[in-house]
């Protein structure tokens, strides 16, 4: 069995240590920071003690087995127990790799999630909405919470582009895989001929950024302010209510109308903005470390095309995988949509496996 115990140990040991200092006094972010730890740890240590109970039972049984002096029958129920221990030992052991793989520091954080049309016109827009809704029920599943920060409606349903906050601890874990190009094909409502199309729309999945993982300088940005724009009569449109920041730097400009108080969208669209740089940062970061990453599950490159959704074949089908599930109307309703992403899940987790054996 190839897993470092002595690492294992050191480890096992701060998880008491950090116990210890939890349980006695440890107080403000000190206490917040060990308390981040010690759940970080929880996991791994919980494994380990799965493995080392075990192990202790299988040389038990094996101590068992051997004596001559034991009764057939407890030796037949010794070898038994020796076969299932040793096939329990194997799983264990495999779940303490697992435990042990350098973990994304964004895991835990909710979500920016931007679907953008595609390629298609009105029936891109109308698929951009119906995976906008997939990914609000996928979150309602999770218990998570989704706000939209910003909207631009089709002209026949759906959405040009919809950004929304999925709030939640471990969003980001399970939706980073949904970045990339979506293809859809089915007969569009209005198409008379009953001929089928493909569309396409784009999903982005930033994780939430955080004021304190970089400091942006009010000096480096200009706000403008402007009414939104929306049906007509309404109230956003009375008000300059929307807000649009642009990051000096680099470019970069989000705006959000969708509250009527300007305060709120400001707030949102500096939200947006930090994600935003984050992402930027990250990818530049993930640029330099290509050859790393290669063979693991899809780059997260938006322009990547990662499922197709066949609605006359009632068929979704992950390429990044080779994943076909005929279930379509499931995973558009969001129960079903973890059946590919805890695919996609162990196979990234196979290829981090692969990556730490060859290292």
């Amino acid at each position: 069995m190839d897993l470092p115990f002595a690492k294992l140990d050191q480890l096992v040991a701060r998880h008491a240590e950090i116990e210890a200092a939890l349980a006695h006094g440890a107080e403000g972010d000190e206490y917040v920071r060990l308390g981040r730890e010690f759940s970080d740890l929880s996991p791994l240590v919980e494994q380990v003690q799965a493995l080392k109970t075990a192990l202790r039972d299988l040389e038990d049984a094996r101590e068992l087995l051997a004596d001559s002096e034991s009764d057939p029958e407890m030796r037949a129920l010794a070898g038994a127990e020796v076969a299932r221990l040793e096939e329990q030992i194997g799983h264990e052991a495999h779940a303490v790799r697992l435990a042990l793989l350098p973990k994304d520091a964004m895991d835990d954080r909710g979500v920016i999630l931007e679907v953008r049309a595609g390629t298609g016109g009105d029936e891109a827009a109308l698929f951009a909405g119906d995976l906008y809704r997939m990914y609000v029920r996928y979150a309602a599943e999770h218990g998570w919470s989704v706000e939209v920060l910003s909207e631009s409606e089709g002209t026949m349903g759906g959405y040009k582009e919809i950004i929304a906050a999925v709030k939640g601890r471990g969003a980001y874990a399970r939706l980073k895989f949904e970045s990339g190009v979506h293809r859809v094909q089915r007969v569009p409502e209005t198409e008379s001929g009953g001929r089928i199309h493909t569309s396409a729309a784009t999903v982005a999945v930033l994780p939430e950024a955080e004021a304190v993982d970089f400091e942006i300088n009010e000096s480096e940005l200009r706000i403008d302010v402007f009414r939104a724009q929306g049906a007509g009569g309404q109230h956003v449109n009375k008000t300059e209510s929307a807000v649009r920041i642009t990051h000096l730097p680099t470019g970069t400009v989000v705006a959000v109308q969708d509250d009527r108080s300007q305060h709120r969208n400001r707030a949102r669209a500096m939200d947006l903005l930090r994600a935003r740089l984050l992402d930027e940062e990250r990818s530049r970061a993930e640029a330099g470390r290509a050859a790393e990453r290669k063979g693991q599950v899809g780059s997260g490159d938006r322009s990547e095309r990662i499922r197709t959704y066949n609605f006359p074949q009632g068929r979704v089908s992950d390429h990044r995988i080779n994943l076909t599930l005929y279930k379509l109307e499931e995973v558009m309703a969001g129960t079903a949509l973890d059946e590919i992403i805890d695919a996609l899940l162990t196979e990234h987790q196979a290829a981090l496996l692969a990556a730490q054996d060859n290292g």
